[in-house]
């Protein structure tokens, strides 16, 4: 097949992806499939990966699944040959049999197996949640020092860290884990966290060593849910105080405004205020645990498509 860069292959562009765009396992990859180039709607991104393992099967999709199976198969092929390869998919693609339902067009870049020194590191940096940046270099092989065509940050996944009591945090906890974040519910209350289920990581809240306990990064949401909001400063202190892109408290106008009151007589300055959301989500004056978990989410997942 004709290796040329294929007419929308961004260049010189830095393509954000997360985590899990990167779908990596315990298994070294045989070869890799990026999207490198989108004409029109498309259900992944740019840089979404499809990773070909040695026994055949694959992880991640670069489609809603109408043509992984075709790209898992010249994914083989690259796998044996050691050549990278460029597949273009719906509109100007030479495989008519194979339509994008979107409508629109995909270039598809196959890389035959990367080092295991790029897979280890790879994997050491999405355990411990450190954004990293990758090239497919000059050689059209996945690289982590040499800039090429295809330059892609990785970020980790938005995670989780949820303060609260009762069926507002157990409803906003069991949809954040569900959905497959990394979630740790933080409670005073016993029935709370045992509530929640395996999905999440729970700590029993109980003074300020507890609350260390809680990991919070940029990559982070704190949100919480309290109806006593004598509950709340502490947690809010500390985390106003952090890397947390996102800050939310549950509660009324007139408590937000009671809160900003409290915590600014406890010290925390204006610009650390500034960050601190209430009333959250993106449904005013929602009544009912789910409804509220639901518009909660979707704020926080707008504020992490902004990273």
């Amino acid at each position: 097949m004709k290796d040329d860069s294929g007419p929308n292959r961004p260049t010189d562009l830095t393509n954000k992806v997360r985590a899990s765009d990167m779908p990596l396992s315990d298994k070294m990859p045989a070869a890799m499939a990026f999207i490198i180039g989108v004409d029109g709607p498309s259900y992944r991104p740019v840089g979404a990966c499809m990773v070909l393992d040695g026994d055949g099967g694959w992880r991640g999709s670069l489609s809603s699944g109408c043509i992984d199976r075709d790209i898992a198969h010249h994914a083989a092929d690259v796998a044996r040959s050691g050549q990278s390869r460029l597949l273009r998919y719906g509109a100007g693609s030479p495989f008519r049999d194979l339509e994008l339902p979107c409508g629109g067009g995909l270039d598809i870049r196959i890389l035959p197996a990367p080092s295991p020194d790029i897979v280890a590191r790879l994997a050491a940096d999405m355990a411990a949640r450190r954004p990293l940046r990758l090239w497919i270099g000059k050689e059209l092989r996945l690289t982590a020092g040499e800039k090429g065509a295809l330059e892609l940050s990785v970020l980790p996944d938005p995670r989780f860290a949820i303060f609260g009591k009762g069926p507002e945090a157990l409803a906003f906890a069991r949809m954040t884990s569900g959905a497959g974040y990394d979630t740790i519910l933080a409670s005073p209350d016993p029935e709370t966290l045992a509530g929640v289920g395996a999905g999440a990581v729970t700590v029993r809240l109980d003074g300020a060593a507890s609350l260390k306990m809680v990991p919070v990064d940029a990559y982070t949401a704190g949100v919480v849910f309290f109806h006593d909001h004598d509950d709340e400063p502490a947690i809010l202190r500390q985390l106003l105080a952090g890397p947390a892109f996102y800050i939310g408290a549950q509660g009324s106008r007139r408590a937000a405004a009671h809160r900003l009151e409290v915590l600014r007589g406890m010290g925390v300055p204006e610009h650390q205020l500034a960050r601190l959301r209430g009333p959250i989500g993106l449904i005013p004056s929602t009544r009912d645990p789910r409804t509220l978990a639901a518009s909660v989410l979707a704020e926080v997942l707008a504020e992490a498509s902004k990273q």
